[in-house]
C-alpha cells in the first residue's frame, strides 16, 4: 500500500498518469490496427479485446521498463543536484503538452498518427496476428508517460507500481472503448475526427500536470 499522507502530490499524479494514458489510446493507432486486423481474420469480440488487452498492457510494460530506467538515472541526478527533480519533471511534461498543441494547430490529422495501417493478407494465421499487434505496441513505449516516472522517482517503488496500474487501467480502457465502438458499427471516420482535437486536449492534460508539479515543490 502507498501511503497517500507521505506522498502528498501521488494522488494527483495518479490521476493526471490514467487521464493522460486514457487520451494517448485514444489515437487512431492504439485502436484502428486491431479493428482492421480482426475484421481481416474474421476475430470475434473476445478474441480481438483480447489481442487489445495483451498488446495494451505489453506496451505500458514497455513504458516502465524505460520509465523506471530514467527513474533510476532522476534519482542519481538528484544526488548531486538537490531540488531539481520535480522541476526537470515539470519541465518535460510542459514541454511535450506544448509540442502537442503546436502539432495540433499546424498539422491535419493523419489517418493513423504515422504509416499507412494496411490490412493483412487472409493468409497470415491469428497467432501471427495476435503476436504481431502485442510487438506493433511493445515496441514502442509511451513517451508522454515518461515524465510521470520521473516525478515520482523519489516516491518509492510502491508509488512507481501504482502509477504504472494507472497508466495501464487508462491505456487498455481507452484502446478497448474505441475497439468496441469501431466494432459495434461507429463510423470509423467519425471517430478520427476526434483525432483533430486530441493533440490539443491531450497538450492542456500535460501542460495541466506539469503546472501541478511545479506548484506543489516546496
Amino acid at each position: 500500500m502507498v501511503d497517500a499522507a507521505a506522498h502528498p502530490l501521488l494522488p494527483s499524479l495518479l490521476a493526471g498518469g490514467f487521464g493522460v494514458a486514457f487520451l494517448h489510446a485514444v489515437l487512431p493507432t492504439h485502436w484502428l490496427p486491431f479493428v482492421l486486423v480482426g475484421r481481416a481474420q474474421r476475430w470475434n469480440a473476445g478474441m480481438t479485446m483480447a489481442a487489445v488487452v495483451a498488446a495494451g498492457l505489453a506496451h505500458i510494460a514497455s513504458t516502465a521498463l524505460v520509465g523506471g530506467l530514467i527513474a533510476m538515472a532522476g534519482l542519481a541526478l538528484e544526488g548531486w543536484v538537490a531540488g531539481l527533480l520535480p522541476w526537470l519533471s515539470a519541465a518535460l511534461l510542459f514541454a511535450f503538452g506544448m509540442f502537442y498543441l503546436v502539432r495540433a494547430a499546424v498539422r491535419r490529422p493523419v489517418l493513423a498518427g504515422g504509416p499507412d495501417v494496411q490490412t493483412p493478407e487472409p493468409g497470415v494465421s491469428d497467432r501471427t496476428a495476435f503476436l504481431g499487434l502485442i510487438a506493433m505496441m511493445a515496441v514502442s513505449p509511451g513517451e508522454v508517460l515518461l515524465p510521470f516516472y520521473l516525478s515520482s522517482a523519489d516516491q518509492g517503488v510502491a508509488a512507481l507500481a501504482a502509477l504504472t496500474v494507472a497508466f495501464a487501467a487508462g491505456t487498455v480502457l481507452g484502446m478497448g472503448l474505441f475497439t468496441a465502438l469501431a466494432r459495434a458499427g461507429a463510423s470509423i471516420l467519425r471517430l478520427e475526427r476526434w483525432a483533430r482535437f486530441e493533440g490539443a486536449v491531450l497538450g492542456l492534460a500535460l501542460i495541466a500536470v506539469g503546472l501541478l508539479v511545479a506548484t506543489r515543490v516546496h
